[in-house]
């Protein structure tokens, strides 16, 4: 009896034990789902870093436009085709050009 009591106390604590790294690789906030965790914060911080230099670039435009005039100026012939008096405008093809006879 008295061995029979001790193989029962040492295999609940395998149980025990078991349980336990059950949870700690399989459970819910285990190790897997903390790796996938790191994953996804990986991920997260790399397309933040691509807003974050969209952002600087939105940001030197916007003042530029505020601070001056040449940025404007750019911005109006790119966009709305503007030609300043006593200028002439000419638009070169980038087509290929073919010859027949």
């Amino acid at each position: 009896m008295k061995y029979f009591s001790q193989f029962m106390l040492f295999a609940l604590a395998i149980i025990v034990l078991l349980g336990m790294q059950y949870q700690y690789w399989m459970g819910e906030n285990g190790h897997f789902e903390h790796n996938k965790l790191l994953a996804q914060i990986e991920e997260q911080q790399r397309l933040n870093g691509n807003q974050i230099s969209e952002n600087n670039l939105l940001r030197t435009d916007v003042h530029d436009l505020k601070n001056g005039l040449e940025a404007v100026e750019e911005h109006a012939r790119l966009d709305l085709g503007l030609i300043k008096p006593h200028e002439t405008f000419v638009q070169v093809s980038t087509a290929s050009t073919t010859y027949s006879r």
